[in-house]
């Protein structure tokens, strides 16, 4: 029984990192949309999205079942209980790496405002953070896990930093208002991708620990 328990422990596993793959890809994608203002990448961007909406349904029915065949406790039952509560944070980064792709599908065409080089650093940061938290989780690495929590500043920090330049562009030419929207939107849908990386983090921490910041299970 322990083995067959042991074994759908890593197939859950599996699923998480290919999951992880799948919303790694889709930022990438996005990124890569609006840097080159390439509507393919940003429709590659959306497909992984339906991908991930899957992906979700197919680890959740494992968790339940998981939970309903195998009665875990203690330590089990703190990983499953974190895998459910990840999957829900891995889902919405694949909606928010979609809503970036949506934005650029609308943009393309038109010259920027502004060069692109902390979005881009966002980008890479947030999918830094993604891979990070889900490594942690199954690593069951708490300072790699705390690591990528405190990550979260930086992403915050480069969204500030946009969201200044663009106020400035705006007081300064009022017609750049509508594309200064534009790209603060991109930028918040990053800033979000890196609070998701963060919780999933968090949820690695309590698979681990026991203990979550401020979370009732």
């Amino acid at each position: 029984m322990r083995n067959t328990f042991e074994e759908q422990l890593r197939l859950l596993n599996q699923e998480l990192l290919e999951m992880g793959a799948l919303i790694e890809h889709a930022i990438q994608s996005a990124s890569e949309a609006l840097i080159k203002q390439d509507v393919e990448s940003a429709n590659h961007a959306i497909t992984f999205d339906h991908e991930v909406d899957q992906k979700e349904r197919d680890i959740e029915s494992l968790c339940l079942k998981l939970l309903l065949q195998q009665q875990p406790v203690a330590k089990d039952l703190r990983l499953i209980s974190a895998a459910l509560k990840m999957i829900t944070d891995m889902e919405r980064i694949g909606d928010q790496a979609s809503d970036i792709s949506g934005i650029v599908i609308y943009l393309a065409g038109k010259p920027y405002i502004k060069s692109l080089e902390h979005l881009p650093q966002m980008a890479e940061a947030s999918i830094r953070m993604v891979s990070g938290s889900i490594d942690a989780f199954i690593n069951k690495d708490l300072t790699l896990a705390r690591d990528i929590i405190e990550m979260d500043d930086v992403i915050d920090d480069l969204f500030d930093t946009i969201k200044g330049e663009l106020i400035d562009l705006i007081r300064n030419d009022p017609d750049n208002g509508e594309q200064a929207i534009d790209l603060l939107m991109i930028a918040k849908y990053f800033e979000r991708i890196g609070d998701h990386a963060q919780n999933i983090a968090e949820w690695a921490e309590y698979s681990i620990t026991g203990v979550h910041k401020g979370a009732e299970l």
